[in-house]
């Protein structure tokens, strides 16, 4: 069956316009987020078939889904953007599948809905590809290719057989694969009801046949609505029905309902206006207005070939409004029920996903009921088009530079720690980038570092001290064993095989070492990992270099590389390679954000009897920041620790130990 006539093809330019000018400019910049690093290095040490014990006690039914693309698609974050790109498109097209096939008619609002689905503004998740191409965005098509051949079985009744039987097909992985879209089966209904209500005249003679045509469908929806209770009874926990376990007030359930309308069937569309005017002058902003104005004018000549539809009753705006709108409710209801929340620039609005239908459907039916002039119509719909376009691209920078942080977190460690010790823990409060948690950076640091795994115990294990400890992380107290499981591996760690790490927002990645006195050094800084410094045991990081892995680009070596290498060179006591590294930095004229990080090169000048050098950069960072005070009394009393025999060199010390208050 063809998806288009030949008398749509021409809007097909529409579809790869919306989907490249939305997403394709920053696939090259992108790469893994949240759960994508976890399935990746499954998928690349582990092969495709560790799926299976992976969703066989969560998400069963995800295990094709996954198997499949995975056995295709190396884990390369560059490939997965750019299936994402046809993903995207593809769910455009389904789109366009189903409502042309309820609205033959109404050519333009049918093109404008499924363009909308492809832009849909509160869904900003379209970058983390591994994970939701997988979980959610393959069930979503089949779901919307089940009701497009519903009702396309309708429109060509010689073949309502083989077309029903392919609807239950596409509908069973569909809806069986995941959760997400189990709001979604009523708007089957409204659709056969719209089909069937233009040869039926009589309300409810036309709802009866709706209903008898549905009844195949209701009772696979119904079906799996037993197998999420038996699922659900069984333990399987990833997210608990938080609305029957805690009951809300209706009055809260009808807020929360009231929000999720204004977000996903209004406020999404303008929010990228007032997201960028936030700050207008940065470069996204500008090339986010750029993008807008452009695809505008491009939109335009689309969508008016497309104009020439015949004028729309009210009722039919009407229809629009009502099922978009019950599409919005319905799609909200599964997340609802688990206590979850809806937010717009959030993790949690991967949940827009089940509304996008319904979303598209009210917008566009809005408009059409409002404004009545064919033109000003097509100017409003390429309007909201475009900006969903720009809030499309907008939300990709966001996750270009997160990519970004990545990269260069990754590239600090590495330097930093060329390599470590199997077993070793890492321990640190949390990192500033926007999509990844402590089990997400495990996937990579085990890449990096356990680059020949191939089974068994996971060899690294990082947490974020302040949501685990208690819990994940047992205690601080040394030498207590725990385990730490993802997904199909485990790691078996010991709180005395750990380092323990800080990456400020603005610096350079800390590893600490209690025997230098970081505690004391650093306690002004109110980082809370400083309650695990006593912890950390550097004997675990070796010098020894390992390949890295292609998903990593070196940064420009900037200052941080000369801080990293010089405080790994310190470890060693190599005060002469440091003194080298010095002079590198201040050639290229780099220069740290924060006084702390002077203290190895002062150490390190000490050491090598460049005192004077040593004082100079002393002073400098005192009257930077006083609070450097403690760090640079631990530094000078070991210098005085090395040469305790008196002499230039003993006074020397003592008096700058005396100017630093050190007691």
């Amino acid at each position: 069956m063809k998806l288009l006539s030949c008398h749509e093809k021409k809007f097909l330019l529409a579809f790869v316009f919306v989907t490249i000018f939305s997403y394709g400019f920053l696939v090259p910049f992108t790469g893994f987020y949240w759960d994508d690093w976890p399935f990746a290095w499954i998928a690349n040490f582990l092969g495709p078939s560790e799926f299976l014990p992976a969703f066989i006690g969560i998400r069963p039914f995800l295990i094709p889904i996954f198997v499949a693309t995975t056995s295709l698609i190396p884990p390369v974050p560059i490939y997965w953007q750019i299936f994402a790109l046809l993903i995207r498109f593809l769910a455009g097209l389904s789109t366009w599948f189903v409502l042309k096939n309820v609205w033959p008619r109404f050519k333009l609002q049918m093109l404008v809905a499924s363009l909308l689905v492809i832009v849909f503004s509160a869904y900003s998740q379209h970058w983390v590809a591994y994970t939701h191409i997988n979980q959610e965005w393959i069930a979503f098509i089949l779901y919307l290719l089940s009701m497009g051949f519903t009702a396309s079985s309708l429109r060509n009744p010689q073949k309502i057989k083989a077309y029903s039987t392919y609807a239950i097909l596409l509908l069973f992985e569909g809806l069986f694969a995941t959760e997400y879209f189990f709001g979604m089966e009523p708007l089957r209904f409204l659709f056969i009801w719209v089909i069937v209500s233009t040869s039926t005249m009589e309300m409810k003679a036309g709802f009866f046949r709706a209903f008898k045509i549905w009844l195949p469908y209701l009772g696979l929806w119904l079906l799996n609505g037993f197998w999420l209770s038996w699922f659900y009874s069984q333990g399987y926990n990833s997210y608990e029905l938080g609305l029957f376990n805690s009951p809300k007030p209706v009055i809260r359930v009808l807020y929360e309902l009231g929000k999720t309308i204004w977000k996903a069937g209004f406020y999404a569309w303008i929010q990228v206006l007032v997201l960028t005017l936030k700050n207008i002058t940065a470069p996204s902003s500008i090339l986010t207005f750029m993008l807008i104005g452009l695809s505008f004018i491009i939109l335009l000549p689309i969508l008016k070939k497309a104009s020439d539809s015949p004028l729309i009753l009210k009722t039919t705006s009407n229809h629009f409004i009502m099922i978009g709108l019950i599409g919005i409710v319905l799609g909200r209801a599964p997340s609802l029920a688990a206590g979850l929340p809806f937010r717009l620039q959030s993790s949690y609005d991967r949940f827009a996903i089940s509304m996008m239908l319904g979303g598209s459907l009210f917008t566009m039916g809005l408009v059409d009921w409002l404004v009545n002039n064919p033109r000003i119509k097509v100017y409003i719909f390429a309007a909201l088009i475009a900006l969903g376009m720009g809030q499309q691209f907008f939300n990709g920078n966001i996750f270009r530079r997160d990519w970004e942080r990545q990269q260069e977190i990754f590239w600090q460690m590495k330097w930093r720690m060329p390599s470590l010790e199997p077993n070793t823990l890492i321990i640190t409060d949390e990192i500033a980038v926007d999509y990844e948690s402590d089990t997400s950076l495990t996937g990579p640091i085990n890449w990096i570092f356990a680059p020949d795994y191939d089974g068994g115990k996971l060899p690294y294990l990082l947490l974020f001290m302040s949501s685990r400890l208690g819990s994940s992380l047992p205690s601080l107290e040394p030498d207590t064993d725990f385990q730490f499981s993802i997904r199909t591996v485990t790691f078996q760690g010991n709180t005395s095989n750990a380092v323990v790490i800080h990456m400020p927002e603005s610096g350079c990645l800390r590893v600490f070492n209690p025997k230098l006195g970081d505690r004391e050094t650093y306690n002004r800084k109110k980082w809370p990992v400083l309650d695990a410094i006593h912890l950390s045991n550097t004997t675990l990081i070796h010098q020894e270099e390992i390949k890295a892995p292609s998903f990593l680009s070196e940064p420009d070596k900037t200052w941080c590389y000369y801080y990293t290498k010089a405080e790994l060179a310190r470890q060693y006591k190599d005060w002469a390679k440091i003194v080298n590294l010095q002079e590198e930095a201040n050639a290229y004229g780099y220069r740290p954000v924060d006084s702390f990080e002077w203290l190895p090169f002062i150490e390190a000048n000490a050491m090598t009897m460049n005192l004077d050098t040593a004082k100079q950069l002393s002073m400098d960072a005192m009257k930077n920041d006083d609070g450097i005070r403690v760090g640079l009394c631990m530094v000078w009393r070991r210098v005085l620790a090395r040469d305790p025999g008196g002499g230039d060199t003993e006074a020397f010390v003592l008096d700058l130990l005396s100017g630093f208050q050190c007691g």
